[in-house]
């Protein structure tokens, strides 16, 4: 079975066009007699490959290229090979990664685990990470916490409690990750970046401008590249960095695909797809797609560009890591049914505080 579905780019592309053919569309008498045309060839889109970030290194013996970069030399600058290297392993001065060096910005990724098909009952896992340096964007923290069944919607991402003394306060995972990046970096965000849901206060009048941006990748989208050589990886993949933004984008919102292959040999590349619900920070379309392009370059678990930023990676990996200490656990679900609301909360294991803020690569 994984051999059917892990199917060379040219491979699938045909057997796609088989499947066309055989059911015959186009001279089929129902769909004649309602006056459909269907075109059975694949739709010719435009699309433009984005270049890789480019890194200011320090004066230092780079041990991964064994080069010496000086302000003096000819390769002070880094510019990776397209898709096959990670700023992660660079001695970095200035990440040069847009919309994060002006003012201090905090990125957030969220994501929520459901359990496996065909159980009605156990609760779903959210993750919510942050950065917690600047400008480079490599740290994260992140926490999770469990809600009801198949609830989609994160609850705890920011909570209104009613202290005795103080009154109403402000709480939850969004404020608590705020906190973090004050104490880590002493400076107040004031920029938003959010790779999935909401926000909270970290203090009165607090309200710095967010960005709201969906990342998806269950959809069944698939792109190929032309005959042309220059335009394909040796996989038989489209480049990474290769970002479609019309044909087959909505027109009336704002939204993208962009592809980051996993150069598999063996596979398709599935492209995201990024929407942006709230762009209060005014971004441009192109700055969007360089900060998503950008961010690829930097996951902390392998030298090599991933297909999703990184913050949505980690969140998921979070959720992923939480749900397997909750089965460990042996700590029971005695609600939450998908057939009606339940109150009904279960609280996942302590975490020590020794490991609590540290980035977890799981």
């Amino acid at each position: 079975m994984l051999r059917m579905t892990c199917q060379r780019p040219w491979r699938r592309r045909d057997h796609t066009s088989g499947f066309a053919d055989q059911d015959d569309y186009i001279r089929n008498d129902f769909v004649k007699e309602f006056g459909v045309n269907a075109n059975v060839d694949m739709t010719t889109i435009d699309a433009r490959v984005l270049p890789p970030p480019a890194f200011l290194t320090l004066y230092s013996l780079f041990w991964l290229l064994h080069l010496m970069y000086h302000d003096s030399g000819r390769a002070k600058t880094i510019r990776p090979q397209t898709g096959q290297w990670n700023a992660q392993h660079a001695d970095t001065l200035y990440g040069r990664i847009p919309l994060l060096t002006d003012i201090p910005t905090i990125i957030f990724g969220a994501d929520v685990t459901h359990p496996q098909s065909g159980e009605d009952q156990g609760p779903s896992i959210a993750a919510v990470v942050a950065s917690m340096d600047r400008p480079t964007v490599v740290t994260f923290r992140g926490l999770v916490s469990a809600q009801l069944h198949r609830l989609e919607v994160i609850e705890g991402l920011f909570r209104v409690k009613e202290d005795p003394k103080r009154g109403i306060t402000q709480a939850g995972m969004i404020r608590e990750l705020l906190l973090a990046f004050k104490a880590s970096t002493g400076l107040k965000p004031l920029r938003i970046i959010f790779f999935r849901d909401a926000c909270s206060s970290l203090e009165d009048g607090y309200l710095p401008p967010v960005t709201f941006i969906v990342v998806q990748k269950r959809h069944n989208t698939r792109l190929f590249p032309t005959n042309d050589q220059d335009h394909m990886d040796k996989s038989g993949n489209i480049l990474p960095g290769t970002v479609v933004e019309t044909g087959i984008c909505r027109p009336s919102e704002h939204d993208l695909l962009s592809m980051q292959p996993c150069r598999n040999s063996r596979c398709t590349s599935r492209p995201v797809h990024y929407g942006v619900l709230l762009d209060e920070n005014k971004f441009s379309a192109d700055a969007l797609q360089m900060l998503a392009n950008d961010l690829c370059y930097t996951y902390a678990r392998c030298t090599r560009t991933v297909s999703i930023v990184p913050p949505a990676y980690y969140a998921h990996l979070a959720a992923f890591r939480a749900r397997f200490y909750l089965e460990r656990s042996g700590a029971r679900y005695e609600g939450g049914s998908s057939t009606g609301p339940d109150d009904s909360r279960i609280e996942l294991p302590e975490i020590d505080p020794a490991v609590k803020y540290v980035m977890l690569r799981c």
